[in-house]
């Protein structure tokens, strides 16, 4: 397998859970701005879509879609998903009000908006985050072991600390935890980011992804 992605960006999230699967896979960069990858492919060759993340399978079919490339992985690893009848439709359930509201909400805190927009959005983020907070069963989301939904919570999380969105105390200390995960530091590293998701190339091709 293969990840194309860019640093800080919710590929981040692919990249967590390949790791957590210990997965065999390459991964490259790409500069959503010029649409180059880092060994200078145009990447509208290889996705149309021109944006990360995308997942190309060892039968050489892709993915791409941040919510099918994680429904595929905890599919594909069952221990990043969650067990019983309904796991599957809570897993998605979990991604898709996390890629839909809080990914989405995040839109004017990387642009150049307003100070009113910014801070319009900071409210409503931070409501999605009490709502989400709300529905912990236990250190992560379903319960003391992180699914994929986690792993795409903890990039947004990032962004939170990044534009000082608040976030709940439970909130803070799942991301805590999650930046000790062997796994997190090392798709972090990958990808050039310290441990607190900084860096200016991350935050430059984050914004250009939710652009």
């Amino acid at each position: 397998m293969k990840l194309y992605y860019s640093p800080l960006a919710c590929s981040l999230a692919d990249h967590i859970a390949l790791k957590e699967a210990g997965a065999t896979f390459e991964y490259e960069a790409v500069d959503l701005k010029t649409k180059l990858t880092a060994s200078g492919r145009d990447f509208t060759d290889i996705s149309r879509k021109g944006y990360v993340p995308a997942l190309i399978l060892d039968s050489g079919e892709m993915i791409t879609e941040n919510i099918a490339i994680l429904d595929y992985l905890a599919s594909r690893y069952p221990h990043l998903s969650i067990p019983g009848e309904l796991g599957r439709t809570r897993i998605l359930e979990a991604l898709t009000f996390i890629s839909t509201e809080l990914h989405r909400n995040f839109k004017p805190m990387w642009h150049a908006h307003g100070f009113q927009e910014k801070a319009r959005a900071s409210e409503t983020l931070e409501d999605l985050f009490q709502f989400i907070s709300d529905e912990f069963k236990g250190a992560y989301l379903f319960g003391d072991e992180p699914s994929v939904a986690d792993f795409y919570l903890f990039v947004l999380l990032l962004w939170a600390a990044r534009f000082e969105v608040p976030v709940t105390p439970t909130l803070q200390a799942m991301r805590t935890r999650m930046q000790t995960r062997p796994a997190v530091q090392a798709a972090m590293r990958d990808e050039g980011l310290d441990v607190e998701g900084a860096g200016r190339q991350g935050a430059e091709n984050a914004a250009a992804l939710t652009s």
